[in-house]
């Protein structure tokens, strides 16, 4: 397999992410309250950014001081936020309510859509990648869904269903969007949290083990601390540790391994439409060396406040 590094990446080579950016509020259990700009998809945008990789996101801001904190917040990583024909009326906001052990629970308060037409759409990405609120919520999910399918051809596509009990309903009602995106992927990411509620009772490596058969090259469940489980297309199946660290917050832990999942298979020369064959034959060593990279990622995520994933020089 040829290698690429991140410096070796090519011009013409990005990454398109679709999916909401927002304000995260956080209030903690000793009753403090701040905000970062947050959202699964944008932070998976923000990390690859500070990777080092050329990467777009078309998102559905309002033009207001809260969108433009987010603009500022991505841009200053590298993302370039696209502009679109039309945008939100107000920026969405997303509160986390963080428990003693620095666990999240989320409530949100927007609105998803995308525009209907936006810069750079000539574009052909490398890579695709999507989840969470935007593949669920209408009137934007269906948008979201057309727009993955149309670009699969040139892009390998990557998601993570990062699910929102709180603006999703019912298993019943995600799970269908879920498993459209799991067919159009190439690569899933879904934590055990997410699994658990989605199909209670059922061990996540058989939801993976199944989930690779469906159509994905990869599929990846995460177990927090307990690191990750891998199942591939090509039948290997493996476990990584996570790092031991000090715990203060796991908001943007599961959207920093999503990013270095994407860069490691990047590097690796696994990512785009001619690629496919190669990344469903990938072997497990190299899986096992992305993901023990995506760990260390994510360790270093949680061990301070909010979603600020590291730079490479961080690795």
């Amino acid at each position: 397999m040829t290698q690429q590094s991140d410096q070796a990446q090519r011009p013409d080579e990005r990454a398109l992410v679709i999916g909401e950016a927002l304000i995260d509020v956080v209030e903690r259990a000793d009753g403090t309250r701040d905000q970062h700009p947050g959202g699964s998809p944008a932070n998976v945008a923000l990390g690859l950014g500070r990777l080092g990789r050329a990467v777009e996101l078309l998102t559905w801001l309002g033009e207001d001081a809260e969108g433009d904190l987010v603009r500022h917040h991505l841009r200053s990583s590298h993302v370039d936020v696209l502009v679109g024909d039309r945008s939100a009326i107000r920026t969405p906001i997303a509160t986390a309510h963080l428990d003693n052990e620095g666990v999240a629970t989320y409530e949100f308060d927007l609105r998803w859509d995308l525009p209907s037409a936006w810069e750079g759409d000539e574009r052909v990405p490398l890579v695709v990648h999507t989840g969470s609120i935007a593949t669920v919520l209408e009137p934007g999910a269906a948008r979201v869904a057309h727009e993955v399918a149309r670009r699969r051809p040139s892009s390998t596509v990557t998601y993570d269903p990062n699910l929102r009990p709180a603006l999703m309903g019912s298993p019943e009602h995600a799970g269908p969007f879920v498993d459209a995106m799991v067919r159009l992927a190439d690569v899933v990411k879904v934590s055990d949290e997410d699994l658990a509620w989605l199909h209670p009772g059922v061990a996540p490596a058989e939801i993976a083990e199944d989930w690779a058969r469906r159509g994905p090259a990869l599929v990846v469940v995460t177990h927090g601390g307990e690191g990750a489980f891998a199942a591939t297309a090509a039948g290997a199946r493996l476990q990584v540790a996570a790092p031991s660290v000090q715990v203060l917050d796991t908001v943007g832990a599961g959207d920093s391994f999503m990013g270095g999942l994407i860069d490691g298979l990047w590097t690796a020369g696994l990512l785009g439409g001619d690629r496919r064959a190669a990344l469903h034959d990938v072997d497990a060593g190299t899986v096992e060396a992305v993901l023990e990279r995506c760990a260390r990622i994510a360790a270093i995520t949680v061990s301070r406040e909010g979603a600020n994933p590291p730079r490479s020089d961080e690795l």
